[in-house]
């Protein structure tokens, strides 16, 4: 299969049902017994997702992998786990304190599952602190790059950071002193914090000061010839400046994680942007979850941080220094591309290429030719969708252009082209998901800015989040163009340019006249008060997408039992969601051959006798970030696929407006096929699940994302 998805022709009427199955096939409630019979047949989601980051972890740990790259997959461990912590973890013990002890799918309390988090991420922190300095420090200090703590400072770098210190750290830093006149300060959550314990040589008294080290410098202190310090130790050791003419006792590391999930009661808000600007400042003083510190902490000095910020022994982490190794994407990023993935570079849409010349691509002309199925990053995003977008707001034939916006880069060329199509006079309606979590307070400002140039901005529906990845451009191409003409683009991932070169992702452009009028109703929902909930050729959320995939499923089921081909592959970030995996149990039981591609949580049970023995789990993790989202069934013979925005989880399909649209053309169906083919191929190197939980690393040669790439290095165009 090339990477560059073949797009099927454009059709101008949905495609026909290929069989009418009658009856249509509706679970019994033996058949629903069977299923439900079954009581422990969800895994926790919660200690899922820690399993998908001990994948993460895995690839740290993974010798064959690129050096650099295997540093930054620490890096992106420490995040992963942070927003788990400041997220997950945060509302397991809301729930907890506020006396809601209901029990979780998989049959767990949540002090139970709190338990679990505690010990299993414990090891996790442990292992990865182990790695970091067993095996990745020497690693690269064989290479080269040496990451070193300040004993191993020779003078003349011991006087380079003196000089550092003197001239821009220490105007910067602000020492706190805890003593009647100074309470405690506040600890800002995942901010690195020096404890600093001193005493006056004349009386004799002991003090408590915490230094925050500051986050405006590089984590990693450059000493040159790739030599680097953290930068906790430069501060350290020039303490005495900071507290002169008192003596310092201890010096000790910590870190703090806090709750900062927002909870905005929007049926309560008049104003929601003001109500989330107000929930934005409290998410500061989120109560602690976590707090971490170097292992040499005395228990002194440890027992003053609990008291002071309220955390329990259990959520005390002890590890090996340094902590917070975010910093790690610093080092990743160095100019030794010897110890990095290959470089690639996307290209332009085969598709898009065709009327390519010396001028820009002209996206509508291709799209006028056949519809365009987009693979990023393997198919270039900016002479894409951003070109889509960008062309349309400098054409003088587009009258109209509506999007919808949930995640975007800070120097975003979309917002740009948006702004300037307003101000050039079009009508352009922008949906902007004001409560993305943790990009809150960027898209307000993007909000903000969208309206001042004239866009008609609206912050989505009360109660549900925004989560559709559309853009709809409606264009006039005159009487013999055929009058007035709508551009649709629908995709699985934001409109974000940044993270397009990282996240693999599916996009559709197309002239479809149905998916284009579907999409033209779905954008008066979210704009006005219309409430229409049918369309041809999407499942929208929260109305239709669980209940459209089951009955799939179940249409499957019938096929099977009709001796028709029939399967099911579905990829995912994440499958929670019980009705649909009570489907898919059904379909198993039914003997209906069902594949999952998961990124992350999985709380399927697959392999389990009599429930799931003809389901198969795996997951992918590489260079990319896995984040399309697929669902394919064979359908007697004549197979269908649906792309879009939702994850099979409560959140995607009851609280959010998501779409998926069903591809129009055999050779786009065909092009996912042949996708999903590569991916479950037996050679091809995955984590499989088994009915335990865990997850086991095949021996697979075949790697999915660098096939893809070299496919597509194979069919560049010749410059």
């Amino acid at each position: 299969m090339s990477a560059e998805i073949v797009p099927a022709p454009s059709s101008e009427a949905p495609p026909e049902e290929p069989f009418d199955v009658e009856p249509p096939y509706v679970p019994d409630h033996e058949a629903l017994a069977a299923v439900e019979k079954y009581d422990d047949r969800f895994l926790d989601r919660e200690l899922s997702w820690l399993h998908f980051n001990q994948r993460v972890l895995e690839l740290a740990e993974d010798p064959a992998l690129p050096l650099l790259e295997r540093a930054r997959f620490l890096a992106i461990f420490t995040s992963n786990l942070d927003e788990f912590f400041m997220v997950r973890v945060a509302g397991l013990k809301r729930r907890i304190a506020a006396g809601l002890a209901v029990r979780a799918a998989s049959g767990l309390m949540p002090r139970e599952v709190l338990e679990s988090i505690w010990s299993t991420t414990r090891g996790l922190s442990e292992r990865h602190a182990r790695v970091f300095r067993d095996d990745i420090v020497p690693s690269l200090s064989e290479a080269g790059i040496d990451l070193v703590r300040w004993d191993d400072l020779d003078r003349e770098e011991q006087k380079a950071c003196k000089r550092l210190f003197k001239d821009r750290v220490f105007p910067v830093l602000t020492p706190l002193a805890v003593d009647p006149a100074h309470p405690f300060p506040y600890i800002s959550g995942l901010s690195l914090n020096l404890a600093v314990l001193i005493r006056n040589p004349k009386t004799g008294k002991e003090h408590f000061a915490r230094v925050k080290v500051p986050p405006i410098f590089a984590r990693f202190v450059p000493l040159g010839n790739q030599r680097f310090v953290p930068l906790e130790d430069v501060i350290r050791e020039h303490l005495k400046r900071l507290f002169p003419g008192m003596e310092v006792l201890e010096v000790h590391t910590f870190r703090v994680t806090r709750n900062e999930d927002l909870e905005v009661e929007e049926d309560d808000a008049e104003n929601l942007l003001a109500a989330l600007e107000k929930e934005l400042l409290r998410r500061r003083f989120g109560p602690p979850v976590r707090l971490e510190v170097e292992e040499s902490i005395s228990d002194s000095v440890l027992e003053l941080l609990k008291e002071e910020l309220g955390v329990r022994e259990e959520e005390v982490f002890r590890l090996p220094g340094p902590l917070d190794l975010r910093g790690l994407h610093g080092i990743a990023d160095l100019g030794r591309e010897e110890l990095k993935y290959p470089a690639f570079v996307p290209t332009t849409h085969y598709r898009l290429a065709e009327v390519e010349s010396a001028a820009p691509v002209d996206v509508f002309k291709a799209t006028r030719r056949n519809d365009v199925l987009l693979h990023h990053p393997y198919d270039s995003f900016a002479t894409s969708v951003q070109r889509f977008i960008e062309q349309a707001a400098a054409d003088p034939h587009v009258l109209a252009i509506k999007q919808t916006l949930y995640r975007t880069s800070g120097d975003s060329p979309i917002i740009d082209a948006l702004i300037d199509a307003a101000e050039a006079g079009k009508q352009v309606l922008v949906i902007v998901e004001i409560k993305a979590r943790f990009d809150e307070q960027a898209n307000i400002r993007w909000a903000r800015k969208l309206e001042q140039a004239g866009c008609h901005v609206v912050y989505g529906l009360v109660g549900l989040k925004t989560h559709c990845k559309l853009a709809l451009v409606v264009r006039d191409e005159g009487a013999s163009g055929g009058g007035i003409r709508r551009y649709t683009h629908i995709g699985t991932g934001n409109y974000n340019p940044k993270t397009s070169r990282m996240y693999e992702d599916l996009g559709l452009i197309t002239t479809n006249e149905t998916i284009g009028e579907d999409v033209a109703h779905l954008f008066n929902n979210l704009s006005g008060w219309s409430r229409n909930a049918s369309y041809d050729e999407l499942l929208v959320a929260p109305d239709s997408v669980r209940t459209g995939l089951v009955d799939q499923i179940h249409r499957e089921i019938a096929h099977h039992a009709a001796g028709r081909p029939a399967r099911i592959r579905i990829k995912a970030n994440s499958v929670v969601d019980e009705a649909v995996i009570d489907a898919l149990y059904l379909a198993s039981q039914a003997g209906v051959p069902v594949q999952l591609l998961v990124r992350g949580i999985c709380a399927l049970r697959p392999g389990v006798p009599g429930l799931s023995e003809t389901i198969e789990v795996r997951s992918v993790l590489g260079r990319f970030l896995e984040h399309s989202r697929v669902s394919w069934f064979e359908n007697g013979g004549e197979p269908v696929a649906w792309i879009g925005s939702a994850d099979m989880m409560h959140r995607n399909l009851d609280r959010r407006v998501e779409v998926l649209v069903r591809l129009p053309g055999e050779d786009s169906i065909g092009a996912i096929g042949e996708l999903l083919d590569l991916a479950f191929d037996a050679d091809t190197s995955a984590w499989l699940l088994d009915s335990d939980g865990e997850w086991t690393r095949n021996d697979g040669s075949v790697h999915l994302q660098e096939t893809l790439i070299e496919q597509q290095r194979r069919r560049r165009p010749s410059a």
